[in-house]
């Protein structure tokens, strides 16, 4: 069982690579620079640094973005602040900021070999390797809002993902805590504010199949490019359109190309993205270890909750100031959008014996 599923790991990971279909933006930084990020030598209050130098456990958490500014660096850093203070410097943190890959799959695949502890990536890689559950997390209009989206992932439904990945995986993924990518929208060479607007236009769009589905289902044309390509796409028309949250369209200028200054406000996916921990590795832990270490990942979890919110605000703020075309969430037609979201949700629900939990989702937003 285990071989099998090294096997198929094995290849999730390389078509996750072929794929490109990262949410992160890409950096123009070297990966040779394998040692922790200075900034992450002291805490985040500016306070004392903890004294790590007798630390009797070592771990490694890592992501796959560059940007000091970006969510996932400032839970990992608020990660390394709480356990090394609970645990009075036996738990020292080293932290990769990009810098032990930016490919998901790269993470994933050191996460597998011990050669990190703890890792954030997108959830769709687990569908290659025997957890199609996971795929629930791509469905289109699932969640209505972040206050939605936070109910749903600190309840019922995210202890049962917890369970199911665990299960699947054979212990080797473990969820130590559910970190957003914000939420994504629209943007192209026009304005959509209802699925007829997107007509015949090819848009970029994530791997997943019930993404691409749901694309498809609007008029539109999935197209797969890799994400460093696709500010080029986007200005050479390559696309008419992409999909992603404000905050990493932003950073790459994908609205001051030709194909991208219209943004609309779809709202079609609150992300979710994984604090991952190899469960055979906690499972060894002495009790009071892992108590350091889920104390820290509440509050990391909760620093890079926080930061994504503000950040869409701010990224927003920019994107106009930088001369990008609007259209409001207000001004969309959501549930002409739902109409045709529903149908896929209930399909997979049914062929993925989901139907309890996406019952759930849908009561917790009522």
């Amino acid at each position: 069982m285990k071989r099998k599923f090294a096997v198929a790991l094995a290849t999730s990971l390389a078509l996750a690579s072929l794929a490109g279909c990262g949410g992160a933006p890409a950096s123009t930084s070297s990966n040779a620079d394998a040692g922790a990020d200075t900034k992450t030598d002291a805490p985040a209050d500016g306070g004392s640094a903890v004294d790590t130098s007798a630390a009797e456990l070592n771990l490694i958490i890592a992501s796959n973005q560059t940007s000091l500014e970006n969510p996932y660096s400032y839970g990992m850093d608020k990660f390394k602040e709480v356990v090394e203070e609970k645990s009075g410097g036996k738990i020292a943190v080293t932290v990769h900021k990009g810098t032990l890959g930016e490919n998901e799959s790269e993470l994933i695949e050191k996460l597998e070999m011990g050669a990190a502890n703890l890792v954030v990536a997108s959830p769709g890689f687990m569908t290659s390797i025997g957890v199609p559950e996971i795929d629930i997390f791509s469905l289109e209009y699932l969640f209505d809002s972040f206050d939605h989206w936070e109910k749903c992932l600190d309840g019922d439904f995210g202890n049962k993902m917890k369970e199911i990945v665990t299960e699947k995986t054979g212990n080797n993924f473990r969820i130590m805590g559910y970190w957003s990518s914000s939420v994504r929208d629209v943007y192209g060479k026009k304005a959509v504010a209802k699925p007829d607007d997107l007509k015949g236009m090819t848009i970029r769009t994530q791997s997943s199949q019930v993404q691409q589905d749901f694309f498809a289902a609007c008029g539109a044309i999935p197209t797969s490019v890799a994400w460093g390509e696709l500010y080029q796409a986007l200005q050479q028309g390559v696309v008419d359109s992409a999909e992603n949250d404000y905050t990493n369209f932003m950073l790459k200028e994908h609205h001051k190309t030709d194909n991208g200054k219209f943004v609309s406000e779809t709202h079609h996916d609150y992300t979710t993205r994984l604090l991952l921990m190899n469960g055979a590795f906690y499972d060894g832990l002495t009790d009071e270890q892992k108590g350091w270490i889920d104390e820290a990942c509440v509050a990391a979890t909760a620093e890079e909750r926080q930061v994504t919110y503000r950040m869409f605000e701010e990224s927003k703020k920019q994107v106009i100031a930088d001369g990008a075309t609007v259209t409001e969430n207000a001004d969309i037609d959501i549930e002409a959008f739902k109409a045709i979201a529903n149908p896929i949700m209930d399909k997979f629900a049914e062929e993925n014996n989901m139907t309890a939990e996406l019952e759930m989702i849908r009561s917790a937003a009522k």
